[in-house]
């Protein structure tokens, strides 16, 4: 990319672990942050243990949330960790910790502690819950606040059980809000020249996240039906079976309609229908409507379909397997999948930012970092440190 990254020049403590927190950091990462990962040194973060190995010390769960960042590996439990955390935070930003309620107070990091030493740090906590009222003390975990938050309520088939999302939707969003927060943080410090103690909870973004469904939820005085595949306000919507597989079709005005009626599945009939003449009809009489549109596209095969679809103007696309769309052309054109050298593994797949500047992708600086790759580099030059004194703390296990 050319030019200066966005960020470049803000130094971030990650002292995140899992999702969220990793999540938020690695966003300030692509827009060209300086993100120094504070983990364990033994143990790391909780995710090099997930899920498919990748080389000694990452998975591919620890890598989809950690690319162009530094590993500082330092025992937050000893005395000289909790002091170089300190002297690192004398020449940083940004801090993001999640640690359960209270015990970041107790390693001497917690935002009041820290302001005192760097004003204009932004300090950045996640917790599960309010960090005001009486949950303040419970652990935050992405499943259970899906439940709590009525996503699971809202997700899966009408006569399923509820059904949590593919992935976990509450960490990821928490961690882009999150991300959001700080950069207000940093733009408003630019004019007062104070930190902040951003402070988020799992919970909180769960609840906005069911957003046009929790309203009518409201409205109604009861949970909306589930729908599934299908749209809870817009007919027809979703994902339909053609004869040789799946297809998305999203038929979103009532001019669309017609052109579906009499284009595509060749029925006038129904576009003339007084019942679908408008799309909260076709929303009250989808029992009505819905098994003739699927009786009609299941004769039908799929290429086809989504020829005459995308001829009439319509929204529509095949149903790809996961590996059929990280290797499609449309992924690769994109750049979206990148292969980066591994010093183990010998190369290593890493998703590519999604975010274009001035008509470039932002890069993959660096590959997600292999536990404690960048302690000597980052202490010594940030902090100074010698060689002997490095070797010294690694002997007593604070590095």
């Amino acid at each position: 990319m050319t030019g200066a990254l966005p960020l470049s020049g803000v130094r971030v403590l990650d002292l995140s672990r899992i999702l969220a927190g990793p999540w938020c950091g690695m966003v300030l990462a692509d827009f060209g942050a300086e993100v120094i990962k504070v983990e364990h040194p033994v143990r790391g973060d909780d995710t090099r243990d997930w899920g498919l190995r990748v080389g000694k010390t990452e998975t591919a769960y620890f890598n989809s949330v950690n690319r162009n960042k530094r590993s500082v590996a330092i025992d937050l439990q000893t005395a000289e960790g909790q002091e170089i955390v300190r002297e690192l935070v004398k020449k940083s930003d940004v801090l993001i910790q999640n640690f359960k309620f209270g015990g970041i107070d107790k390693l001497g990091l917690g935002y009041e502690a820290l302001r005192e030493i760097n004003p204009g740090l932004i300090y950045c906590s996640i917790s599960g819950y309010d960090r005001t009222g009486p949950e303040a003390a419970r652990p935050g975990y992405d499943l259970v606040v899906q439940g709590e938050a009525g996503l699971m309520a809202m997700n899966g088939e009408a006569d399923q059980p509820p059904l949590k999302f593919g992935v976990a939707a509450v960490d990821l969003f928490t961690g882009m809000y999150s991300a959001q927060a700080i950069l207000a943080a940093l733009f408003e410090r630019q004019k007062t020249g104070r930190g902040r103690h951003v402070e988020m909870a799992l919970f909180d973004c769960g609840l906005m996240i069911t957003a046009y469904y929790g309203l009518e939820a409201l409205l109604l005085g009861e949970d909306p039906p589930r729908y599934g595949n299908a749209h809870p306000s817009i007919v027809p919507y979703g994902v339909f079976d053609a004869e040789d597989g799946p297809l998305v079709i999203t038929v979103g005005n009532n001019s669309q309609f017609a052109r579906f009626c009499t284009d595509v599945i060749e029925r006038p009939d129904l576009a003339a229908d007084e019942r679908f003449k408008t799309n909260i009809l076709r929303a009250a009489n989808r029992a009505a409507l819905m098994p003739e549109i699927n009786r009609e596209l299941g004769r039908r095969k799929r290429g086809a379909l989504l020829a005459q679809l995308a001829r009439a103007g319509i929204p529509c696309g095949e149903v790809l397997g996961l590996l059929e769309a990280l290797q499609s052309k449309r992924a690769t054109e994109a750049g979206l999948v990148t292969t980066q050298p591994h010093p183990v593994a010998g190369t290593v797949n890493v998703l590519a930012p999604p975010y274009r500047f001035d008509g470039e992708r932002l890069p993959v600086r660096n590959a997600p970092p292999q536990l404690g790759e960048g302690t000597h580099d980052v202490l010594q030059s940030l902090l100074g440190l010698s060689d002997d004194k490095l070797s010294q703390l690694k002997s007593l296990g604070v590095l």
